[in-house]
């Protein structure tokens, strides 16, 4: 009878345990937004909650990207450059004036995205090189390149349409926050419904095993850089049609929000484990915290303080999980 109340009660605990595992980072989202709706009245408004969706858009976008590249075990560093090239691109093909449709600007920036990607699966697959370090050329690549197209100045003077998709609304909605959502809603299809996502898991968790089972991890690591550099390409876009201008040095440091992002939602720099909802929850964790940050009049120094101890305490938490 004993045995059978403390087999019991062992079954209780691995249902709990396996029910924080799964909801630990939907609660903590929660939780910090019961918090800031206590400590202040300007938290809880439709207006506030547009405000972040729209905050995040950008960074929520490139965290998708890169989560991607999480699950294969690989990194990519070079998003944040990447964005800052794209958005200087397009608005070199857009000068006022001119007769330019915006489709043109948007794919030239998708396009620069796109490259960027495929240089960086290309190294890493037939090169052989660590993504860190192919990333991590790339991103002093592309930042360069923005400088130099540009002159080292702001490429501004653009067609009326170029701030269209940064700054309009639909139904008192934001653009970019339909952008997001729809990113993640078909990212989310590839990496759980269609067989390329999962073969992205395959190679993320075990290599060698995929390879025996006829997956290439070459094809899979080079498909996940190219939609990493085509969503960076994208958050370019947004990015320079909301600030309407093509900076050389937007993006600088996004990276790290996006790669934060995926690791407090759950994706694992091991590779392996990670998902879109998490990653789409990270985001929102990052961007509640900074906004509650901001309305308590915290300095934007400390914000960076805190941004680095929660992505310490995700990674030993991922770690902790890996040792169980």
């Amino acid at each position: 009878m004993a045995l059978s109340k403390q087999a019991g009660k062992n079954v209780l605990r691995r249902e709990a345990g396996a029910f924080m595992e799964k909801y630990a980072i939907y609660l903590a989202l929660l939780l910090l937004c019961v918090v800031l709706a206590i400590i202040t009245d300007k938290f809880l408004t439709i207006q506030n909650f547009k405000l972040i969706l729209n905050q995040i858009s950008i960074n929520g976008i490139m965290a998708i990207g890169v989560t991607f590249v999480l699950i294969t075990a690989g990194i990519d560093i070079s998003i944040g450059s990447v964005v800052g090239f794209a958005g200087v691109v397009a608005a070199l093909t857009a000068p006022a004036g001119s007769s330019i449709p915006m489709v043109i600007p948007f794919l030239a920036a998708l396009g620069c995205g796109f490259a960027a990607g495929a240089i960086n699966g290309l190294l890493v697959t037939k090169g052989r090189l660590a993504p860190y370090i192919v990333t991590l050329g790339m991103m002093t690549i592309m930042r360069g390149l923005s400088l130099i197209v540009s002159g080292g100045r702001p490429v501004s003077r653009l067609i009326g349409d170029f701030g269209f998709l940064g700054n309009n609304s639909l139904f008192s909605i934001p653009l970019p926050i339909y952008i997001y959502a729809i990113v993640a809603v078909v990212t989310h299809v590839i990496l759980t419904h269609l067989k390329i996502g999962r073969y992205v898991y395959a190679v993320g968790g075990n290599t060698n095993a995929a390879y025996a089972s006829g997956i290439s991890p070459d094809l899979i690591r080079f498909f996940v850089h190219v939609v990493s550099g085509t969503l960076a390409g994208l958050a370019g876009i947004i990015l320079a049609s909301r600030i309407n201008t093509g900076h050389p040095n937007s993006g600088s440091g996004y990276e790290l929000d996006a790669i934060a992002a995926a690791v407090v939602g759950g994706t694992s720099l091991a590779g392996g484990t990670g998902g879109i909802p998490g990653t789409v929850v990270g985001a929102l964790i990052i961007g509640v915290l900074g906004n509650g940050l901001d309305l308590l009049a915290v300095s934007s120094y400390w914000q960076q303080v805190v941004k680095g101890l929660i992505i310490i305490a995700s990674v030993l938490i991922d770690r902790n999980k890996k040792r169980q």
